[in-house]
């Protein structure tokens, strides 16, 4: 700050000493003027413009000092009032900018909350006509139609269920119930889901459960294996996928096999961001990349760490380690 400070004053601080160089100049060059007078007399000049310039320096500089440390949260409180007629202009402009983006902000968070009921709300109603779509399909007599337009439900179902899902994350800390959770159930009902889908790709299933009960909301943690699983059964083919669960050092881990396309290695970090598909498969229309980032958004407040391997044209196993209960301790406040 000090240095910044010269800088600034620099024309003054220029003009006082070359003033003074000025006097020196005039009182050498001219014998009828003695000299050690004047360098006496801007001796004293200089301590006490030095003086002064330090004063300045400490009452100018507070309002600036407080303004460089202000966190930028839209208001201007904890910064010192102006003393100055220019600190002034500049307080008025920021409590100015800061209102109106105040009020830009405010209106933009009720847009979009507003979007979100809209979309919430109408993910809710187009679940009706597909309930009845999806009686109307079963009672159906041809079997090949039947199976395709099962499929294509599926696809409408599980791409509404992410949208559901993804809208409501933003407030998942106040929806979760952490309990202990029936991890074979939760299983089952989410391969019943992809039953039609998984007998038209000839998918299979080998489940080998030794143990069944992990402590999780079973709400979300539904939707983080239809991810998984869908994930699975999308890149497989005429193979059997693995869950198989374990303890391991104290904690319940669930692993998912699948022995698909695979995930190239370069790809393998980037798997959990929004969006990212894939750098080898740039022809892969039906990925979203949207099932693993959403999964990894879920894991992380039920405190479930996820750990991929996968090695092209192999495979991919995703091992899900499961908190104990004094992992809750902070999270529940018990």
């Amino acid at each position: 700050m000090i240095r910044a400070y010269l800088w600034e004053r620099k024309g003054w601080i220029l003009f006082v000493l070359g003033l003074h160089l000025l006097w020196i100049f005039i009182a050498y060059i001219d014998s009828a003027i003695p000299l050690q007078p004047i360098m006496y007399m801007v001796f004293l000049s200089l301590l006490f413009f030095t003086v002064f310039v330090f004063i300045r320096y400490q009452k100018e500089t507070r309002f600036f000092q407080r303004l460089k440390e202000w966190d930028h949260n839209l208001n201007i409180t904890g910064v010192d009032a102006p003393d100055t007629p220019f600190q002034e202009i500049v307080s008025n402009s920021l409590s100015e900018q800061a209102n109106i983006l105040r009020k830009t902000a405010s209106e933009n968070r009720m847009m979009l909350e507003q979007e979100k009921d809209d979309l919430m709300s109408w993910i809710h109603e187009v679940k009706t006509p597909l309930t009845a779509m999806h009686l109307m399909i079963e009672r159906m007599k041809d079997e090949p139609l039947k199976s395709h337009l099962q499929f294509e439900w599926l696809r409408i179902h599980l791409l509404l269920d992410q949208q559901l899902h993804q809208k409501r994350m933003t407030f998942i800390e106040n929806d979760l119930y952490i309990e202990d959770t029936d991890l074979e159930s939760v299983i089952f009902k989410e391969i019943k889901t992809l039953q039609s889908w998984c007998i038209q790709k000839g998918v299979g299933f080998d489940i080998q459960l030794e143990v069944t009960n992990v402590l999780s909301d079973a709400k979300w943690l539904a939707f983080m294996i239809r991810q998984l699983l869908t994930n699975a059964v999308k890149y497989s083919s005429k193979t059997d996928i693995a869950l198989f669960s374990a303890l391991k050092d104290g904690k319940v881990t669930l692993t998912i096999q699948d022995f698909g396309r695979g995930i190239d290695s370069r790809d393998l970090p980037r798997i959990f961001e929004k969006g990212f598909t894939s750098t080898t498969d740039h022809n892969d229309y039906a990925s979203t990349g949207m099932g693993l980032y959403l999964t990894k958004r879920v894991s992380e407040p039920l405190l479930i760490s996820i750990d991929v391997t996968s090695k092209r044209g192999e495979g991919t196993r995703v091992t899900l380690t499961f908190p104990q209960k004094n992992d809750f301790v902070q999270l529940t406040g018990v």
